[in-house]
């Protein structure tokens, strides 16, 4: 019976990891340059189990045999398709016509990339991000504002790199190659979340919450009958 009890503990876990990041998902469906974060799962190692009920006394261990708890959140991955391009009129909005991304450098000198390319202009005249971080140039360095289109470093990552989400849309890797992709002022690249996909996804993780909740029900009712019931004959 505890063994059953961990075993829904850990669905439970895994149950709102996975509405956590779906419900992150969706909350990011408007944000431009989104990546769509997917969290996979692996059937946890199996445990050998004993007790020590075998022989006349019921002193000698008994091998019961293997038992595996359930699943547990194994990782995460970036969705990397390429959301779609919108047109906002606006000259400090970029767009890459191509799966690459901008490069920026934080305030703390670490280079971070994103789609994300709404920009603005500071007292400098050049492009920053909206948290200010500086955008770079084909050079390595800043980008000014009056000849973007042309300056812009764009950079593509191999396919089994691995990006780490540093805040927002900025993501962090190894791997980055400078690439020559065309910048299309103007435009923004919209979220890669499939809201349709991601609303299914969060009703299935509903239902499974609901079944669990059910098993925990009568696992909760069997101990009930167990320990106040059977006490009483």
């Amino acid at each position: 019976m505890i063994r059953g009890i961990d075993t829904l503990r850990h669905s439970f876990n895994v149950l709102q990891a996975q509405q956590e990041n779906i419900s992150g998902n969706i909350a990011n469906i408007k944000t431009p340059g989104y990546l769509q974060k997917n969290l996979f799962e692996a059937t946890m190692n199996e445990a050998q189990l004993h007790n020590n009920q075998a022989g006349p006394k019921n002193e000698t261990r008994h091998e019961i045999g293997g038992f595996t708890w359930g699943n547990q959140i194994q990782g995460s991955a970036l969705d990397m398709q390429k959301g779609s391009l919108e047109p906002t009129g606006l000259a400090t909005d970029f767009a890459v016509q191509g799966n690459g991304f901008f490069a920026v450098r934080m305030g703390n000198g670490q280079i971070a990339y994103t789609r994300d390319g709404h920009f603005s202009v500071n007292d400098a005249g050049q492009l920053i991000t909206e948290e200010g971080f500086q955008v770079i140039g084909r050079n390595g360095g800043p980008v000014d504002a009056q000849q973007a289109q042309q300056n812009l470093m764009v950079v593509s990552f191999p396919a089994n790199a691995q990006l780490q989400n540093v805040g927002g849309t900025l993501y962090t890797g190894q791997g980055a190659q400078q690439i020559d992709l065309p910048v299309q002022a103007g435009m923004l690249e919209n979220s890669n979340v499939s809201t349709a996909d991601e609303m299914v996804s969060l009703m299935e993780t509903g239902r499974q919450f609901q079944a669990q909740q059910k098993v925990l029900s009568a696992t909760n009712s069997t101990l009930d009958k167990a320990v106040n019931q059977l006490g009483r004959i």
